[in-house]
Formats: structure tokens, C-alpha cells, sequence
């Protein structure tokens, strides 16, 4: 489905937004669940990843298809690998099946799990026979993705000696490490993070208990993004939002300010507020702790004719599509000047927005979000525009209570 976003005719904005519960706690907590299953959810996402693994958790079948849920393959790696008795295949989409996974792979290799490759080496599908494990030591590459990290995690109070895993040289991605050692400890699983070591320790069950997901931060940068370039005094009452998050993306409510956005803390809500012009200075920011931000700061930066420069945004050459890429090329056909490495995003100050630009979306709901706020300056067209559905069922609903008119295009 190809979509026309037409440019919104009252930017003095003041809506109040359901935001179902974050992808990446709902995963967590899903693996989690399984295996304790005295763990009740509520607010869980019911984004597609959510519903792949919700599935992927449920059947008996041999071969277990995630489609193009990332978060799944890893986390579900591990689970499978410790799942005595059960052999399985994980596979995915064609873009999954050319997103690494050896790095995991070979960890859990070293702790006896066995694991082989049904085609490619280093790349799904995989076959898991599942072991039970007793080694209690693994080293891993602290610059990976978080999620190979917090797929160990999430078994490790089940291995019949815990784990420590040894992180080498920097270490990225830490919020979403510390998200699963949170959850860890609400159950009250016992783990330690010091220095460059984690240690979980073993756990046979934990008490009965009721875990709330709060809502996904990701998906509230669209709404930051939007308020960034609306009228002055604009709100948009964002829920359920806490201030203690366990989210990275939460850094939100911080960068934002440079675009004249306030965030307001409320019981179980947010709003974000309009209050200032946005500053104008360049913006320098490390993503390293919040790469999946990475797209709509800088379709934001865009929008408003700021300058940017983006680094720490390494893990983005392999989420569903380049994203660094993906990002050049569409800015560039909106008329931006834009360069990227492999790990950086520079963007040039510019006064122009050319209308009627068709966004490629490579099949990567953030690229579809990321670039729906610019309907606030231009008319714009969203290719494949279903894609969100990955993280976010009825953001174009949302789009639409927010005053955006919508209309599906015919190639």
C-alpha cells in the first residue's frame, strides 16, 4: 500500500495518544514468561515482532518462521538452544536471513549448545538442538548488537549454574542491557553488572507476579518529531510513560529540547509541548545508547533546517535494511545534503523541502515513521506504508487523529 500524506492544514496540534507497550520489554518479557511461567504481562506490544515471537513461543512445529522480527531471531537463538528435548530450525525473510548471527551463535557454541547452519555460514536459518548447559563462562564483543548480550541474559537464571559474561573492549548499546537486567531483578533474579563483567545467577522460580509494559519510547519520537515543527503552544499527551524508564530511547525527552519541545511528566503519561523555536546550532550527538532514534532526529534536523551530525550509529548497517543508506538516499531526493560513513550521519543545513517525494521504506517500519512528521512542511508519499505494523498496528490511525490527511496512491 502506497500512501499520500498531504501537508496539515491547522499545525496548532492538541491530541491525547494510546501507545501500546514497548517491543523491546514485551520480548524480554515474553522469553521470560516462558520460562517462568509465573509471570502475568500487561500493556504487551502488539506490534508484529510481538506477535511473531508470541507464536514462535506457542508451536510445536520443527521449523519456526520469525519473518522479519530481529529481536526475535536473537532472542529466541538462545531460547531454543536451551530447550532440552526439542530441535528446531529459526529462519526468517530473506533481509533475516542476511543479518548476521554468528556472533551469538559462537558464544553459545562455547557454552555447549548445539548449533549448525542449514545454509549460509554466520546467517539463518539455524538448526538448534537443544542441551542442557552447564558451563557458566562466555566472552562476547561489547560493541555488538545489546541483543545478542540480552539473549544470554534472558536464559541465564536458567542454566543450571548461572552465567558471567565477559564483555570486550567498548561497550554500546548499554540501556538496552540494563533494561534486561532490570526486569531480571523485578522478578528477583539475582545479577550483578560491574565493570565489564555481568553475572546472573541461577534461579529454578520466582513468585507469582504481574509485570506492566510501559510504552514504547521509539515510537513516541514520531510524536516528539511532529510537535518539534508544529505551532507554537502545541501539545500531544503521549501514554503510559514513566520517568524512571528502563527504555534508552527515553533520551528523548533531553534531545528534544533543542527543537523547542517539552516534556512534561504526568502520572502514568507524558505531554510534550511546544515552548520555544527550535535552536538552530548545529546538533552533536552520540546514538550509540539509542540508535533506532538515529532516523527521526534526522528527518527532524531536516524538517527544521538544522544541521546534524550523528555519530555512534554503527548497529544500523544491519537492522532491516541499511539504515544509514536508506537514510541518504531518501533525504537526498527530499533535496537534503547529506553524507554518511559506516557509523556516522552528517547533514547539511538546508531551507528547502521538495514536495510530492515518493520514501522508499526498504521494508523498515522506521523509515516509513521517521519520515510521516514532514507532512507538517510538505506533501509526501510513503511506499509500502503497511510496514509499520512491525512496531506500531495503528500509527497511520494516529497520524490521522493528529489532523495528517491520508489517501492511498496507485503506482
Amino acid at each position: 500500500m502506497d500512501i499520500l500524506l498531504n501537508v496539515i492544514a491547522d499545525k496548532n496540534i492538541h491530541e491525547k495518544i494510546t501507545i501500546s507497550g514497548s517491543k523491546s520489554e514485551s520480548n524480554r518479557l515474553l522469553i521470560l514468561q516462558k520460562l517462568f511461567p509465573e509471570i502475568a504481562i500487561e500493556n504487551l506490544s502488539d506490534s508484529d515482532d510481538s506477535i511473531h515471537m508470541q507464536h514462535a513461543l506457542s508451536t510445536d512445529n520443527e521449523l519456526v518462521d520469525i519473518s522479519h522480527a530481529g529481536t526475535a531471531m536473537r532472542f529466541l537463538t538462545s531460547y531454543f538452544a536451551v530447550n532440552q528435548g526439542r530441535e528446531t530450525v529459526l529462519t526468517g525473510s530473506e533481509r533475516m536471513q542476511n543479518r548476521p548471527i554468528e556472533i551469538l551463535v559462537n558464544a553459545l557454541s562455547d557454552l555447549g549448545a548445539e548449533i549448525s547452519y542449514e545454509e549460509k555460514v554466520g546467517y539463518p536459518p539455524i538448526r538448534l538442538k537443544g542441551t542442557k548447559i552447564t558451563k557458566d563462562k562466555v566472552q562476547i564483543n561489547g560493541n555488538v548488537s545489546s541483543q545478542y548480550i540480552s539473549s544470554l541474559l534472558l536464559i541465564a537464571s536458567k542454566l543450571e549454574n548461572g552465567l558471567e559474561i565477559e564483555l570486550l573492549g567498548d561497550i554500546t548499546s548499554i540501556p538496552y542491557i540494563k533494561m534486561t537486567l532490570s526486569l531480571l531483578t523485578q522478578l528477583g533474579i539475582e545479577n550483578k553488572f560491574e565493570g565489564n563483567v555481568i553475572k546472573v545467577h541461577p534461579k529454578k522460580e520466582i513468585q507469582k507476579q504481574v509485570v506492566v509494559v510501559e510504552s514504547d519510547w521509539s515510537s513516541a519520537s514520531y510524536f516528539y518529531s511532529i510537535v518539534a515543527s508544529a505551532a507554537m503552544g502545541s501539545e500531544i499527551q503521549l501514554s503510559a510513560y514513566k520517568k524512571e524508564s528502563l527504555q534508552g530511547d527515553s533520551c528523548l525527552a533531553e534531545i528534544y529540547q533543542h527543537f523547542g519541545v517539552q516534556t512534561i511528566f504526568g502520572e502514568n503519561f507524558i505531554t510534550l509541548k511546544k515552548e520555544k523555536e527550535s535552536n538552530k546550532g548545529v546538533l552533536e550527538i552520540d546514538l550509540k545508547n539509542a540508535p533506532d532514534i538515529a532516523q527521526t532526529i534526522a528527518v527532524t534536523c531536516f524538517a527544521e533546517g538544522i544541521a546534524c551530525n550523528l555519530v555512534g550509529l554503527h548497529t544500523l548497517k544491519i537492522k532491516e535494511t541499511d539504515r544509514l543508506v536508506a537514510l541518504h538516499d531518501e533525504l537526498s531526493k527530499l533535496g537534503a545534503i547529506i553524507t554518511v560513513t559506516d557509523k556516522s550521519l552528517h547533514l547539511k543545513k538546508s531551507s528547502e523541502i521538495k514536495e510530492n517525494i515518493a520514501i522508499k521504506t526498504y521494508n523498515d517500519h522506521r523509515m516509513a515513521m521517521a519520515f510521516a512528521p514532514l507532512a507538517l512542511k510538505v506533501s509526501i508519499k510513503i511506499l509500502n506504508a503497511e510496514v509499520v505494523t512491525k512496531s506500531y498496528q495503528k500509527f497511520w490511525d494516529d497520524m490521522q487523529q493528529i489532523g495528517i490527511n491520508i489517501s492511498e496512491v496507485k503506482r
